[in-house]
């Protein structure tokens, strides 16, 4: 049910946008999220989706805000990015984030415009390696101070970090910690220096995507500026990528024929991820591919 806390202030948002008095005519719940609640808001201005949470960081949805605002500056012709109406902190009241409502549907050649806008949104650059704030992949904190060397940023800011948060939640064993300090250790050997910093979406998955009637849209980004190689992580864990789709990314811009040894790499960020919010084999498959790296298998 939705917080009658979060619906009060949408009103008084809305009121206050609008210049008149906003009501709300209902709210349909909207399944497929694992985190955050989610509806479909219809209000006299119009039509909404909400996600809400009385139980997340203070600033979660300001932070996907920033990335919603990040992807939506990268201009990308054939991507609909949802416009981003108000945020909300956590505190009294659960944390929320407002969009424009995307009604679902279908185009022509909607992956195939999936695979050049993402194509294009990687073409989007800046100067260093992370983002203008610390922001979350589901609910994880990722750290994205700016770094110079993508190694670096990837070997700290992602591994080490992520393997560190593991060890305050779910402990590790010293030789399970051996192995991954090793391969934070040899990330620099791995990874490419030419690496470029890129817009990536953060999290995307088949479930961070959908198809409206204006097109392929991305949906709960965990924005930063990595390799894009990076992106490509989740995307191959677990599947929802079509031939159509790989073949139109790299006909806007190819991928390294090496991309494919470095993704199992790029996939145990996610892995690890994964471990931390809800535990299982996981860890098991973190630790072989750590071990694949180092060479210690």
């Amino acid at each position: 049910m939705v917080s009658e806390n979060v619906l009060k202030e949408i009103v008084a948002f809305l009121s206050d946008r609008y210049g008149e008095r906003v009501q709300i005519v209902r709210t349909t719940p909207v399944g497929g999220g694992c985190i955050h609640h989610a509806t479909k808001v219809d209000t006299t201005s119009g039509q909404y989706f909400l996600k809400w949470n009385d139980r997340c960081a203070d600033d979660l949805f300001e932070r996907e805000a920033e990335s919603l605002h990040e992807l939506k500056n990268a201009g990308t012709e054939n991507l609909v990015i949802p416009e981003v109406i108000h945020a909300g902190r956590a505190g009294e009241v659960p944390g929320f984030i407002l969009l424009e409502y995307l009604k679902p549907g279908h185009t022509r050649s909607e992956e195939e415009k999936l695979g050049r806008g993402l194509a294009q949104l990687h073409r989007y650059a800046a100067k260093s390696f992370g983002f203008y704030h610390d922001n979350y992949c589901g609910s994880t904190l990722q750290e994205n101070a700016w770094c110079e060397k993508w190694a670096d940023f990837f070997a700290r800011q992602r591994i080490g970090r992520i393997v560190a948060q593991i060890s305050d939640k779910r402990p590790l064993t010293s030789e399970q910690l051996k192995i991954f300090s090793r391969l934070v250790h040899k990330i620099p050997e791995i990874l490419p220096v030419t690496a470029s910093p890129a817009l990536i979406h953060g999290d995307l998955w088949s479930g961070n995507y959908m198809m409206t009637e204006r097109g392929p849209a991305l949906i709960d980004p965990a924005s930063y500026y990595a390799d894009r190689e990076m992106e490509m992580g989740i995307m191959t864990m677990f599947g929802g990528f079509s031939g159509n789709f790989w073949a139109a990314y790299n006909e806007v811009y190819p991928l390294d024929p090496e991309w494919r040894y470095r993704n199992r790499l790029y996939q145990l960020y996610h892995i690890l991820n994964h471990y931390l919010l809800f535990g299982g084999s996981y860890l098991l498959s973190a630790i072989d591919t750590a071990m694949y790296f180092t060479g210690k298998k």
